[in-house]
């Protein structure tokens, strides 16, 4: 698969299939975040894997958005981390640049993902940071459904050259 088929054929996935996700491609996602840039190559990223069934079912009711967790293999809570990056802001890009590198490597994989955001809604947030007992430096940007996709989706088209402007509005 090449780059662009991988950007072009990556679909949110919201049903899965109960098969675990081996370890070593688990690492491998977490790596494919690291090696995102990131705002002054801070690198203000930190992860929270979760595979816990029950607490995969609480997080479905936690957020709004999250049903698809009752499914899933595994969950990664993508945080910003204060102490390294005090720019609430730079932590949202460089978590959200980590969350795109992991989707795509997931792609690669044959796994399915789904990217829930937290950030900038703070009753989201706040309830994340609760459950997970956060670090008051620590917060929580993206919430990210990992498993073997159960549904396959057609590769919409999304270019739109209306949105292009070259050299001034």
């Amino acid at each position: 698969m090449t780059t662009l088929e991988t950007i072009y054929n990556r679909r949110s996935i919201r049903k899965y299939n109960d098969r675990p996700v081996p370890s070593e491609m688990i690492e491998e996602l977490l790596r494919a975040a690291m090696f995102a840039p990131s705002a002054r190559n801070f690198r203000s990223w930190q992860f929270i894997v979760i595979d816990e069934r029950k607490m995969l079912d609480d997080l479905s009711e936690l957020h709004p958005y999250a049903k698809m967790l009752k499914q899933a293999a595994l969950a990664i809570l993508v945080c910003g981390d204060k102490s390294i990056e005090p720019e609430e802001g730079y932590n949202a890009i460089n978590c959200s640049a980590a969350t795109q590198n992991l989707l795509l490597a997931a792609h690669e994989f044959g796994l399915g993902t789904c990217w829930l955001g937290l950030f900038p809604r703070k009753p989201r947030m706040t309830d994340i940071s609760e459950y997970f007992n956060l670090p008051e430096h620590i917060i929580p940007v993206n919430l990210i459904a990992v498993g073997w996709p159960a549904e396959q989706k057609a590769r919409p088209e999304r270019f739109e050259k209306e949105k292009i402007h070259w050299n001034g509005w």
